[in-house]
């Protein structure tokens, strides 16, 4: 509540020193909006050139005194809304009575000054609070009657407690706010009185106008010092909290130039003994020495002799300086002119190759062919070699072995998931954290220009926003243009003419066609089950004693109990899983030897194999027992080699064909197509040949319908080469006789019972080799497709190729 609210009398003159009575009957009012002045102040007021109007200029001459109200903190609109701060404008704004406080600070004009800009300075002395109660409008400058008030000011202990708290406060925050000089500590001893003292040290600190307009409205001068206690408290710790603030930044400040005065202090004490040079002396005369060295092409020198001038002005206290540094690092790191010397030996090649891979005659004998051509024509330009297979069946090794025939240095990573191109063709030097990508990191890691480099599961490649890292590829791998790549991190051209890559991928098909172009594929089929077990007794048996510290006398694992882990536990084409699962079998012995206290041989049986593996993963009647009616064995090929898969069928009541096993579009058109010809075939066939169990089976299919279900639900299937096992299952149930359950099939069939070509001959055959098929069927045209199968893979199979459907029948179908 405000003392202005109640009756008081004045006690006791606090500001007699001075004789203001002479006071007019109107004043004019002039808002401020901040900076509040208080009686016994002296502060100067800017008007500018439109508010100086020649009306104020003659009441200021003849009246001698000006009011100064502070405006409201919030200000209506013409509707009474309040208007934002940043929408006050007051020097376009007309002021009106609602707009500012009633009590205010009525002030002699000392004296006005007219400045160039043609605003003028009046300088006035703030004498009394005042309060305007009746405003005069009928000129254009707000005037008012008034009445003033002086302090109330009740002298006691209490007073003097409070006067000399302020005193304390002011003095303690003087300390550390430079406002409070010794002018202004003076002028506070030298007060007239109390009141006087409180709105001086009001004056010095930071007030917002509701807490100025209420220390001006507070006449009692105790009231008033308890307000300034809490303003001074508040001034205190803010003042602390910014001494704060200043002491860490001048500490910082202090301790750069400290470190850099003695660090040039430094230079020069070392100039003057002739010591050596500074680190960055040194770094650059380091880096001119391998400049000089490593054999840079004209463009790639001409960019890094630039970067050396520009980084012996940078500072090296300067971030600038590590970026450039980084970038010369890497120019000068690359093996611009060092090769490793080729040393093709085409009988040691075959013998690397024979020693560290079982079977793969045709992928050898390729390779064997690319080093021979390497042999005769070293700069040979050649197609870029893409080792195709499923997993485990020896792409990484195989690269390593050409290497190795080579006598070059070998460097793989993996390219898949990669979305990102600058992963391959570098980050420019404008990001922060820049690098090359991975070709130039590869040929800095083996310090040669003419390594064996191999981009690992290159049909995995991704796409994104951040660019298609497949066509940044392409220059890479292209003869033509690899010898000008130019890495965005470098920005010169790097020759990658004399670099040998190797990809490698399990399925070809997710190749993009121009990168296909560029490269020659080498299949590299699975391995049988006699393959695996040989491949376990030479290679992987040996390592992995060796890996947990067994020898030969303490386990062995026969043929049999191989067999079965292959058939039961690792049927994937490649050895991967086999080995994952004689790792565990060599754990077992591991422990089983250091618990024992006397020596015991590890001869693991197969009885003993589902203790010591876990339950099987595969049964073995996947192939070899009867089949019901309906039943037939196709074989298919994955990224991950050949497979087999069965096709069941079923009769119901009603009408319709209905087809489930997540089959693909293809998968869907070939079984309906399937259906479509069975059907026609059943009607075409003499009655005698269609009785069945079911009943008549020329309308068989026109009074059931047949449910088609390939199993393994949860894995999606495609293409057109299981046409000819579908529709032997669907004859097969109609006419109510069995399918050989040793005998698998491939083929596309036609609306007219032609029997088509498929691909993936090679691996369909091992996988049903794998699964103890005996008998394929399989389309005439792929017949010279067996002659890439090995011959101690197609031994034991009896082969079938067939040209229509009636064949098919005649093989497959039991008497």
């Amino acid at each position: 509540m405000s003392d202005l609210d109640g009756e008081y009398q004045v006690q006791i003159k606090a500001n007699d020193n001075e004789d203001f009575t002479d006071f007019p009957d109107e004043v004019v009012i002039i808002p401020i909006m901040n900076s509040p002045i208080f009686p016994g102040m002296i502060a100067p007021i800017i008007l500018t050139e439109e508010k100086f109007t020649p009306e104020l200029d003659h009441y200021l001459m003849t009246s001698g005194y000006v009011a100064l109200n502070l405006v409201k903190a919030e200000l209506k609109d013409e509707n009474g809304q309040f208007l934002d701060e940043e929408a006050i404008d007051l020097e376009n704004r007309e002021i009106k009575p609602a707009d500012i406080y009633k009590v205010g600070v009525l002030c002699k004009v000392v004296k006005k000054l007219k400045l160039p800009d043609g605003s003028v300075n009046v300088l006035v002395h703030g004498v009394k609070r005042y309060r305007a109660f009746e405003y005069v409008q009928d000129t254009p400058l707000l005037r008012a009657k008034f009445e003033v008030f002086d302090d109330i000011l009740e002298a006691d202990e209490e007073l003097d407690a409070y006067t000399r708290s302020v005193i304390n406060q002011v003095k303690r925050l003087s300390e550390i706010n430079p406002y409070f000089n010794e002018e202004m500590k003076l002028a506070m001893l030298n007060s007239p009185s109390p009141g006087a003292l409180a709105d001086l040290v009001a004056f010095a600190i930071s007030l917002d106008i509701p807490e100025a307009q209420d220390f001006l409205e507070t006449l009692v001068v105790k009231k008033r010092f308890a307000k300034l206690l809490v303003y001074l408290k508040r001034e205190k710790d803010v003042a602390d909290i910014q001494k704060k603030i200043s002491d860490e930044v001048n500490d910082k400040v202090n301790k750069y130039q400290r470190e850099y005065f003695l660090r040039e202090q430094l230079k020069v004490i070392r100039n003057e003994l002739g010591m050596d040079e500074d680190e960055k002396t040194r770094d650059l005369k380091k880096m001119k020495e391998k400049l000089e060295e490593c054999g840079m092409p004209e463009a790639a020198l001409k960019s890094a002799k630039e970067e050396m001038e520009r980084l012996e002005v940078i500072p090296d206290s300067s971030p600038e300086y590590n970026v450039a540094r980084t970038y010369l690092n890497w120019m000068l790191d690359l093996p611009w002119s060092k090769s490793s010397e080729d040393k093709v030996d085409i009988a040691n090649a075959k013998k690397i190759l024979e020693k560290e891979h079982y079977g793969l005659e045709k992928a050898k004998e390729r390779i064997l062919e690319f080093l021979a051509v390497r042999k005769l024509k070293p700069n040979f330009d050649g197609t870029i070699l893409c080792l195709s297979g499923p997993p485990g069946v020896g792409k990484t090794s195989m690269g390593k072995s050409i290497a190795s025939s080579l006598g070059r240095e070998f460097y793989r990573f993996s390219l898949g998931g990669m979305r990102d191109e600058a992963e391959i063709k570098g980050h420019r030097r404008t990001y922060v954290g820049a690098m090359p990508g991975k070709i130039i990191q590869a040929l800095k890691r083996v310090e040669v220009n003419n390594p064996v480099i191999m981009l690992d599961e290159i049909d995995k490649l991704g796409t994104s926003h951040q660019g298609d890292p497949a066509s940044a590829l392409l220059e890479v791998l292209d003869p033509e243009q690899n010898s000008t790549f130019i890495d965005s991190y470098l920005d010169v051209p790097f020759d990658l003419s004399k670099v040998l890559f190797i990809a490698t991928a399990n399925y070809i098909g997710n190749i993009p066609e121009p990168l296909m172009d560029r490269m020659e594929v080498i299949e590299l089929s699975g391995y049988t089950i006699e393959e695996k077990v040989s491949i376990a007794n030479k290679w992987v048996v040996p390592k992995l004693l060796d890996k947990h510290g067994l020898d030969k006398a303490e386990f062995t694992l026969s043929s049999k109990v191989l067999k079965k882990i292959i058939t039961d536990y690792a049927r994937e084409p490649g050895v991967r899983v086999m080995e994952q699962f004689l790792a565990k079998l060599c754990r077992k012995a591991a422990l089983e030897k250091v618990s024992s206290k006397r020596k015991k041989k590890f001869t693991p049986k197969v009885e003993q194999l589902e203790d010591l593996l876990g339950p099987a993963r595969f049964q073995s009647e996947l192939a070899g027992k009867a089949f019901n009616p309906g039943v037939v064995t196709g074989l298919a090929w994955t990224a991950y080699g050949g497979e087999i898969l069965f096709i069941e069928t079923l009769p119901l009541k009603g009408k319709g064909f209905k087809l489930t096993g997540q089959l693909g579009d293809v998968m869907n058109e070939s079984a309906n197509l399937a259906y479509s010809y069975v059907k026609r075939l059943l009607q075409q066939e003499s009655p005698k040949k269609k009785k069945s169990s079911e009943g008549d089976g020329e309308d068989f299919l026109a009074n059931h319908e047949v449910h088609l279900h390939l199993p393994a639900g949860a894995t999606p299937k495609d293409g057109p080469s299981a046409g000819i096992t579908m529709a032997l299952a669907l004859y097969s149930l109609a006419s109510n006789k069995k399918v050989k359950s040793s005998l698998a099939m491939t083929g596309e069939l036609s609306l007219t019972g032609k029997v088509l070509p498929v691909g993936g001959i090679k691996e369909k055959v091992l996988a049903a080799k794998r699964a103890g098929i005996r008998t394929i069927i399989l389309p005439k045209q792929n017949e010279k497709d067996l002659k890439e199968v090995p011959e101690r893979h197609r031994r034991g199979l009896k082969f079938f190729p067939v040209s229509h459907f009636d064949e098919v029948l005649k093989v497959a179908l039991s008497k």
